[in-house]
């Protein structure tokens, strides 16, 4: 509650920290049930009021961490990360974790064919929920509001067009329309049952390794939680991180394989302040 909105079945509040620590600590803050948020509920029983439980500098040894090649070796990564990815591997291998690798899901290249309308069905109904939550004195009430004022501001608002924002409003915004519910059945028949469920059952994972944060797209759609460490820098200096990523509620694991891959490393340079 209180997050403006991309889509009510992607969006989920996490934590950003500098380390898995504090990390472990604010998702803690952030757990339960919102009643203005309704899948919250299905939290109840599955979720923790503290993660710092999880810390455990041992929580690669014998842990099974499947790689999904086909995230890897894509645009977009170059030879140096690749390297850093490799040398990642060899981390975890060294702190005792058991390397699956091909861990390939079978259905990430349909998935990222797939143009999902899920995301524009959603967007003008949650943006419009949230703005009817703010103040009186709030001058934008609605979607059309806000396409309203772009177009009486189009030098400064419009560089880049606002067509994800007039297709949205363009919809009836009950997420009753046929092409919404086949795309979001098709969304978690990929992501979860043909995707992360199928890979992680079929080779009894503990977690999923992804380059960078290449796995967003598959998490977001499944709901699914993922953490995100520092892995290194290329020789520009550019960070290069990599990402945990489970089924669902599988926090305490991820949390357990982070804290310890970040002990075992320590790769994040904190930044000089000026």
């Amino acid at each position: 509650d209180g997050i403006v909105p991309l889509a009510h079945s992607q969006d989920t509040a996490g934590p950003i920290a500098r380390t898995v620590a504090d990390a472990a600590v604010l998702l803690g803050a952030l757990t339960g049930v919102d009643d203005k948020d309704p899948i919250t509920s299905a939290s109840v029983n599955k979720s923790y009021s503290d993660y710092t439980q999880f810390l455990d500098i041992d929580g690669l040894e014998g842990a099974r961490i499947g790689i999904p090649r086909e995230y890897y070796y894509t645009s977009g990564i170059t030879d140096e990360e690749k390297a850093i990815f490799d040398k990642v591997v060899a981390d975890l291998k060294a702190q005792g974790a058991v390397i699956v690798d091909y861990a390939n899901i079978p259905s990430a290249n349909e998935l990222a064919q797939f143009s999902s309308s899920v995301f524009m069905y959603e967007f003008k109904g949650d943006m419009n929920a949230y703005l009817s939550s703010l103040e009186a004195d709030s001058p934008m009430k609605t979607l059309t509001d806000i396409i309203e004022f772009d177009n009486k501001n189009s030098v400064d608002n419009l560089k880049y067009g606002h067509t994800l924002l007039t297709d949205s409003d363009a919809t009836s915004g009950t997420l009753t329309e046929s092409q919404y519910i086949r795309d979001r059945l098709k969304d978690l028949r990929l992501s979860r049952t043909e995707g992360i469920d199928f890979t992680m059952n079929k080779h009894n994972l503990d977690a999923l390794l992804f380059p960078n944060t290449r796995n967003a797209g598959i998490s977001a759609k499944a709901g699914y939680p993922s953490i995100t460490v520092p892995a290194g820098y290329t020789k520009e200096g550019k960070p290069v991180a990599v990402t945990f990523a489970g089924m669902a509620y599988s926090e305490p694991t991820l949390i357990k394989v982070a804290y310890s891959f970040e002990q075992a490393t320590h790769y994040r340079i904190p930044p000089v302040l000026k």
